[in-house]
């Protein structure tokens, strides 16, 4: 293993853990807001169309 008593394995996984935790967060919110997005467009455009202003 390492003789460097500054590396700790179990700390080492915690912090990793935590920043994946944080990425996967914020991928899942722009995935969300994407939703949102193609959703008020489609929404949008099937208005438009159905009232004849297209």
């Amino acid at each position: 293993m390492s003789d460097d008593p500054k590396f700790d394995p179990a700390t080492d996984l915690q912090l990793f853990r935590a920043r994946q935790k944080a990425r996967n967060r914020a991928l899942g919110f722009v995935l969300l807001a994407l939703v949102v997005l193609f959703f008020a467009i489609t929404i949008v455009k099937m208005g438009l169309h159905s009232s004849g202003q297209m």
